[in-house]
């Protein structure tokens, strides 16, 4: 087999008793790193050290990876203000965060006749958050809704490694005002507490969706009740018209 040493350098090819007895010596494991060759290459390396670098290569890797989430926030046309602000303040730190965000007004009932009122909420809410994201997708009705997706300015990337940056920061503040180290975990334990209030948030407007349309429900049912009573009414208005004609008939 061709040995490679544990700086890296060529032993050269020895065999397989001469290899074991090196990486006793040397108090290392004897690695295959390629099978295929002719001869084989092993190495003398310690393996349980090369898995932990390893695995902690790919946990850095995955941190530094940008995934492009959506995320929805969902509105109505007549919305109070407080709620409004309350919205527009998760949809600001959605896009802080690089973070798309669709925003969606729910018409419901006689809402439907008044598709301007969500197309200027819509523009508000747009010209509110201009200095964190832009429009990237126009508003447009969709059946009973009407959609806009905003954009960040920022790239997830960019994001990440400023909310990193602020998170080393608040670290290096608590340790220099003579905190311990448990304090400094802390500051980790908080920004992850922060990320399940986000999808706590996420739940919540899930939630308020489910119960919007549970409403949008229950008014198509109070319409079709209310046509209904209505055809009752002229059917027996017509019907009460008709009974004068017949009396004087039998007459």
């Amino acid at each position: 087999m061709r040995l490679v040493g544990p700086s890296g350098e060529q032993v050269g090819i020895v065999p397989l008793a001469k290899a074991l007895e090196l990486a006793q010596e040397y108090d290392l494991d004897l690695v295959e790193v390629a099978a295929t060759a002719r001869p084989p290459v092993c190495k003398l390396m310690d393996y349980g050290k090369f898995k932990y670098e390893s695995a902690m290569k790919a946990r850095e890797a995955r941190k530094n990876q940008a995934h492009t989430v959506i995320k929805e926030m969902k509105l109505r046309p007549k919305i109070d203000p407080h709620d409004y602000d309350t919205k527009k303040g998760h949809v600001v730190r959605f896009l802080k965060q690089g973070d798309k965000v669709k925003i969606t007004i729910m018409f419901r009932g006689r809402e439907q006749s008044r598709p301007e009122l969500g197309f200027r909420l819509l523009q508000r809410l747009a010209n509110d958050v201009q200095d964190l994201g832009f429009v990237e997708s126009s508003a447009k009705q969709d059946g009973r809704n009407m959609i806009m997706v905003l954009g960040p300015h920022k790239k997830k990337t960019e994001a990440m490694a400023e909310a990193r940056a602020a998170q080393d920061a608040r670290k290096a503040e608590r340790l220099g005002r003579g905190g311990s180290q448990a304090d400094a975990d802390d500051v980790e334990v908080e920004d992850t507490e922060a990320e399940l209030a986000d999808d706590v948030d996420q739940a919540d407007d899930i939630d308020d969706a489910d119960l919007d349309d549970g409403a949008d429900l229950d008014d198509d049912a109070d319409q079709a009740a209310e046509a209904a009573q209505d055809q009752a009414e002229a059917g027996d208005s017509a019907a009460t018209a008709e009974q004068p004609a017949e009396v004087a008939q039998d007459a």
